[in-house]
């Protein structure tokens, strides 16, 4: 880790900020699905920001990403169904582009999994393209008419098919800020190629994710070690402990003070003014 040059530490910082940054349009746009279009992008970028590496990093994503965005958005008029519906939406958004990555990175290198998988490759690769067809099945599907599914007291509104596109594009360069901020920090000396990772890191989030474990921890890591390390896994394990701390411990510090010091303004901003005798 001391050996890494500094240059290229700000340079993973700068490709994590992208990163993040891309994954305010996920609450954005699906505000605009539920027709929210009132709520401004700083509201929607406090809600991704604050929410996302919390959540993560405590665990429980489906608990407690929805509570931190429901103190958000309760402030703008937004009900219980409504934020539900937002956390869908960005759920729909993230397994879409990740599933969408997974596959197109899978087909371009489908042994990339070998060691985690276990499966040849090429049935890693008809995986890859049983992904991408059902993919496209989905949009076209909902690139017909408008959908919806729920009741009438608890009804999910689908997003469009030119939304979904949107959606797909940016959670596949999410993931790949995402990975490329891991692949500066990976010494040369290693001769592992972008794609192979890029492959190797979608499938380690997705299972990290699946875990519910904070931050994926121990199967994110245990998935790249095992993906990617050779007979000489220090200095692979050096940028795993550098990208952790600038992925997942940095912004889980900096959202939790941010959405601590938003809740402390609001409640002294609620607080009654005490009368002076």
């Amino acid at each position: 880790m001391a050996a890494t040059d500094t240059r290229l530490i700000a340079l993973s910082l700068a490709l994590v900020a992208i990163s993040y940054g891309s994954l305010t349009f996920y609450d954005l746009f699906a505000l605009r699905t539920v027709g929210r279009l009132d709520v401004p992008y700083r509201i929607a970028a406090l809600a991704s920001f604050t929410s996302y590496p919390i959540a993560h990093g405590i665990g429980a994503v489906a608990l407690i990403s929805p509570v931190i965005r429901y103190r958000v958005y309760s402030w703008h008029g937004l009900g219980a169904v409504d934020v539900a519906n937002i956390c869908f939406l960005t759920g729909l958004t993230f397994w879409l582009g990740n599933l969408t990555a997974l596959g197109l990175s899978l087909s371009y290198e489908p042994g990339a999994i070998g060691l985690m998988d276990y499966l040849p490759p090429q049935l890693n690769r008809l995986v890859a393209v049983t992904l991408l067809l059902g993919i496209m099945a989905f949009v076209v599907w909902i690139w017909i008419s408008p959908r919806s599914f729920g009741t009438w007291r608890w009804p999910v509104r689908l997003p469009s098919g030119p939304m979904v596109l949107l959606q797909i594009v940016i959670g596949i360069f999410d993931l790949g800020a995402a990975a490329l901020a891991m692949y500066v920090l990976i010494p040369t000396g290693l001769d592992i190629d972008f794609f192979r990772l890029t492959t190797v890191f979608i499938a380690a989030t997705l299972l990290g994710f699946a875990s519910q474990a904070p931050a994926g921890l121990g199967v994110f890591d245990a998935a790249i070690l095992l993906g990617l390390g050779g007979d000489d896994k220090e200095p692979l394990i050096a940028a795993l402990l550098m990208f952790r701390s600038l992925y997942h411990l940095l912004p889980f510090v900096i959202a939790l003070a941010l959405f601590a010091g938003v809740e402390a303004w609001r409640n002294l901003r609620a607080k009654p003014l005490t009368p002076v005798n």
